[in-house]
């Protein structure tokens, strides 16, 4: 199946998506399926349930990460506490797996 066959499968699935969003879950359905085939529609949309799974998860890790980081550094500057600095790192980690998602490697050892 061709890029453009998977795209038109997607957005059949979902109408309700822009072509934005068609594009970005097109990508992920190509990068997270690299070894199994999507030659037919049943494939594809498996894929793309599992990429639209990893997709939220992700955005979900983010959205409570930045959540986070603005409660810290609401107030201005700050002196970091051991429990900052980590949240910092995890904060860093999720922005290498979204990077990792879309990249298909890893960003960080």
């Amino acid at each position: 199946m061709t890029c453009q066959e998977i795209a038109r499968h997607l957005a059949d699935l979902h109408p309700e998506m822009s072509q934005p969003q068609i594009a970005q879950l097109c990508l992920l359905v190509l990068r997270t399926s690299c070894n199994e085939p999507l030659g037919d529609p049943v494939a594809v949309a498996k894929a793309a349930r599992a990429a639209s799974f990893r997709l939220d998860a992700a955005t979900d890790q983010h959205a409570a990460m930045t959540a986070e980081l603005e409660a810290i550094f609401g107030d201005g500057p700050v002196r970091f506490s051991a429990d900052q600095i980590w949240t910092l790192l995890r904060a860093v980690k999720v922005q290498s797996q979204l990077l990792e998602l879309y990249a298909g490697t890893p960003a960080m050892a």
